[in-house]
């Protein structure tokens, strides 16, 4: 029984090597095809997702630095440099938030929106169909659900490392 046991592990222990070298791949692939697709516009996949949260109804009004980069899942030096490019190429800008000076509001200008909705959102859409061209939809809830369960689990894992750190440091 303890060998069965073992096997199984292994043998779990392979595929989860398997799926996590194929997430590893298709963020690779993601970042250098998705770049290519919106390449014309003058963005990046990184700049793809901050105009995308923007875009949101809910963040209509802008977001802090601080919540941007926990919805992307980045840390704030990373996006604070992705920030200031976009800044610079007329994205986005950033103003004091009026109910915390200290926070900044990103929001999307007219030129980012316009870049957004007219010019980067039907290559994005194209780039999705032809990214997803052999999935039904209930190929496409299958998939999310589980990505979503592994994200769960990796935020926890986050979490926890980090509380791990914190009281290392302390």
């Amino acid at each position: 029984m303890i060998g069965n046991g073992a096997a199984a592990k292994r043998a779990r222990m392979e595929l989860a090597n398997r799926l996590f070298f194929r997430l590893y791949q298709c963020a690779n692939l993601l970042h250098k095809t998705g770049t290519r697709a919106v390449e014309p516009e003058g963005l990046t996949t990184q700049q793809w997702a901050v105009l995308g949260a923007l875009s949101r109804p809910n963040a209509q009004r802008g977001m802090s630095v601080g919540d941007l980069a926990r919805y992307l899942m980045v840390s704030r030096q990373n996006l604070s440099g992705l920030i200031s490019r976009m800044e610079r190429d007329g994205h986005v800008k950033s103003a004091p938030d009026g109910r915390d000076r200290r926070s900044r509001l990103i929001t999307m200008t007219g030129s980012g929106r316009h870049v957004w909705l007219v010019k980067a959102l039907p290559k994005i859409h194209a780039y999705y169909e032809h990214a997803l061209a052999d999935f039904s939809i209930n190929d496409m809830t299958h998939t999310l659900h589980y990505l979503l369960k592994i994200l769960e689990n990796m935020r926890a894992l986050d979490s926890q490392t980090q509380a791990e750190h914190s009281s290392v440091d302390e």
